[in-house]
């Protein structure tokens, strides 16, 4: 019986997704890195073109990165994806769990209707109430609803005047219409990448800060570094994962002075993360896994 055909969708030439390609060419003799932006989807006969593959023809996809940066596009390229998956393609992970973790906010409202403790969190549109929040905290965290590495995030605190803060809020609320707004945590320099495969814990890393930089991503200069987390710890990520049913994720955890707090549920999860700092192979890991679940 010949080898699974499984594609993976990410960046070409960037380090994650040639290293899970790699791991899955290694296994089956079969390479097909696909970048979305040039996918292309025929309703009429049923087909997903990427170049002069039908990738409803496939036997799985591999999601590593669906865009480089997040956007509600991202959220069309995995309605694409859908396609594939009536077609009996297996998509890993499936499009409509990565959808609601692609939107901050879809994420946020699950995990607190999960009993996830967050960080103090308002969502408005309204400059008054914004503003609000900001007085409330004493500093806030302004995040894009769809973004990662912390690109994009502003922090607003009591510090400025009233007109100053207002016009700050008004230049994020242009970009930002729906203004996702969280007290600003004192993190000590240092998060959390809890890892999961198929809902099974595999490891912690952490993101370490460089200088005084406000956040710990390697977008700003943080570090990888280990880290063995508790077993509370653990558990605590286990219940932030299991609602979402990703193969493959990372959970965003914070140590803070009143105990744990999850930020966020990632949609496609930390390959170098895992690798520097947790010495956790998991394009290795996530090929097996995904060809146990498509071969015959």
């Amino acid at each position: 019986m010949p080898e699974p055909r499984i594609g993976v969708i990410g960046i070409p030439g960037k380090w994650s997704t040639e290293t899970l390609a790699d791991a899955i060419e290694q296994r089956t003799g079969f390479r097909l890195v696909i970048d979305m932006a040039e996918v292309n989807l025929d309703l009429a006969n049923g087909s997903l073109w990427y170049r002069e593959h039908d990738l409803c023809r496939l036997d799985g996809l591999l999601v590593k990165k669906i865009s480089a940066e997040y956007s509600p596009n991202t959220l069309d390229r995995l309605e694409l994806l859908r396609a594939a998956e009536h077609a009996g393609v297996r998509v890993f992970s499936r499009a409509e769990n990565m959808l609601r973790l692609i939107d901050r906010l879809s994420c946020t409202v699950t995990l607190a209707g999960a009993g996830i403790p967050m960080p103090e969190t308002r969502v408005t549109e309204d400059i008054g109430e914004a503003r609000q929040a900001v007085r409330d905290f004493g500093s806030a965290v302004f995040k894009p609803l769809f973004s990662t590495k912390a690109r994009g995030m502003q922090v607003l605190d009591n510090t400025l005047d009233e007109q100053q803060l207002d016009d700050d809020i008004r230049r994020f609320r242009a970009a930002n219409p729906m203004m996702y707004i969280q007290r600003r945590l004192d993190l000590s320099g240092r998060d959390l990448g809890m890892v999961f495969l198929g809902g099974e814990y595999l490891g912690t890393y952490a993101r370490v800060s460089h200088g005084d930089a406000w956040n710990t991503t390697i977008h700003s200069g943080g570090r990888y570094a280990s880290y063995t987390a508790s077993q509370e710890l653990i558990d605590l990520a286990y219940r932030a994962q299991a609602p979402f049913g990703m193969d493959f994720t990372t959970v965003d955890v914070a140590l803070t002075n009143a105990g744990p707090v999850v930020f966020e549920v990632s949609a496609f999860g930390g390959f170098r993360g895992a690798s520097e700092g947790a010495g956790i192979d998991a394009a290795q890991r996530y090929a097996e896994y995904a060809l146990a679940r498509t071969r015959g």
